[in-house]
């Protein structure tokens, strides 16, 4: 018999539909349900029952401490799936070093946020946040020469990380007409949609021709404050950022400066340093930025992705192949195998 710590809302939705699964897999599975109240425990016997657990999405914000508790008073624990594509959290450095295997979603949220990256990359190439201030201010204000944005079509970006976001912004990029210039670790494969591809050292020699700068790569300790002031001033003047990786890749406080004195044409921001951002940041009222409040995954779509990743992984995990998505901790740098 496995025992399978769940969500109240997952077992709820669908409790009966993974019991089906599971037998059609030849699994013996009992689940062990967290409680509605997000004060309400376990039991210290319930915990020790549990062999794998399944983070899903309806866990976060209520639940969250209720079920990382839980998971951290379950000895048994041999395996953790979690909706989510980053790790970067000291929880999930804690399950790996007490023997739990973990394994990501990555790939489920791909695609929307890919799209959500070219919303802003295309919001901020035509200009219409200068339009929607406009139509706030009940103003008519056409662009007229010389104001006016330049042809998207041969301008360069540079996607720091070719993971599923990455690669999925590249595709969508290179439809619309632009060079793509991609930094990864790994060496080319086929099908990747790039029109160069750069180890990571490459970087600061790579910046000077980027129009478009988009960060898709995970928080590890190489990325952390990697686009410091130094880097920034390698862009060329008028480039745009767009970050829908993690905040702590850039160092806000140069971006700022950057953005403020015009040597930066403008930025989409997904993820920030301090989450929520802070209301007294300056970021909310530039006028050269965007920002979405660590949103651009959303999507009615993902939960169903995320499930079917988790019975698909459950099946290997029972069968002892690879888990999809595994991620293991190197000295440096926390990444999925």
């Amino acid at each position: 018999m496995t025992t399978l710590l769940v969500s109240h809302r997952l077992h709820a939705e669908r409790g009966a539909d993974l019991a089906v699964r599971a037998r059609q897999l030849d699994i013996e599975l009992e689940l062990v349900v967290l409680p509605a109240d997000p004060e309400s425990r376990l039991e210290a016997a319930e915990c020790a029952r549990i062999d794998l657990a399944f983070f899903s999405s309806d866990v976060i914000p209520q639940h969250g401490r209720q079920f990382f508790s839980t998971v951290r008073k379950a000895p048994a624990l041999k395996w953790l799936h979690v909706f989510n594509a980053g790790v970067d959290h000291p929880i999930f450095s804690e399950m790996l070093e007490r023997g739990a295997r973990l394994s990501t979603s990555a790939g489920t949220t791909a695609v929307p946020i890919a799209q959500t990256a070219i919303a802003g990359l295309l919001m901020l190439a035509r200009n219409v946040p200068r339009w929607i201030r406009a139509q706030h201010e009940h103003r008519w204000d056409p662009m007229r020469v010389p104001n006016v944005p330049r042809d998207l079509a041969g301008q360069i970006v540079l996607v720091y990380g070719l993971g599923s976001i990455g690669r999925e912004i590249a595709r969508l990029a290179q439809a619309l007409g632009l060079k793509v210039i991609g930094i990864r670790r790994s060496p080319p494969q086929p099908g990747d949609p790039v029109d160069e591809l750069h180890p990571p050292p490459q970087l600061a020699t790579l910046l000077r021709r980027a129009d478009w700068l988009v960060l898709a790569a995970p928080l590890t300790a190489d990325t952390r404050g990697l686009i410091n002031a130094k880097m920034l001033a390698h862009l060329p003047a008028g480039a745009h950022i767009i970050n829908v990786a993690r905040g702590e890749i850039i160092d806000e406080t140069a971006l700022v400066a950057a953005l403020r004195d015009g040597r930066l044409g403008g930025a989409y921001l997904d993820v920030f340093e301090k989450e929520p951002l802070p209301a007294d940041s300056p970021l909310w009222t530039l006028p050269n930025v965007l920002v979405s409040p660590h949103n651009s995954a959303a999507a009615l779509g993902n939960d169903d992705r995320v499930y079917e990743m988790f019975l698909a992984n459950l099946e290997c995990w029972h069968r002892g192949k690879p888990i999809n998505n595994e991620v293991r901790v190197t000295a440096t740098t926390k990444e999925e195998i």
